[in-house]
């Protein structure tokens, strides 16, 4: 998903790069100032960081480790309904059924 804001940053980013590396090799060549040089690389860098963070705070997927934690804690509810009393099909029967829900675009 994109949002405009990202899609900013992400053009703001590359315009950055390009003049980055344009600037590094213009000042590199004409005169080798080596503070310049650094300069203009450095903040390349931290544009690159900036589409870095930007681009994982906009991702909306889960790492497959969070979605076993919470497997984990989803069974744990079922077998204490379980024990409680509740029939175990038909509760497995709606946990598949809202699954197959949740999954629906």
């Amino acid at each position: 998903m994109t949002t405009p804001a990202l899609r900013r940053i992400r053009i703001v980013c590359a315009v950055i790069f390009v003049l980055g590396i344009a600037g590094m090799i213009i000042s590199s060549i004409a005169g080798n100032n080596v503070g310049i040089v650094t300069t203009i690389g450095a903040t390349t860098a931290v544009a690159a960081i900036v589409l870095l963070i930007a681009t994982v705070a906009a991702s909306t997927t889960q790492l497959e480790v969070f979605n076993e934690a919470q497997a984990q804690r989803l069974e744990r509810k079922i077998t204490a309904l379980v024990k409680s009393g509740t029939d175990e099909t038909s509760l497995r029967s709606v946990v598949r059924d809202a699954t197959k829900l949740g999954r629906r675009p």
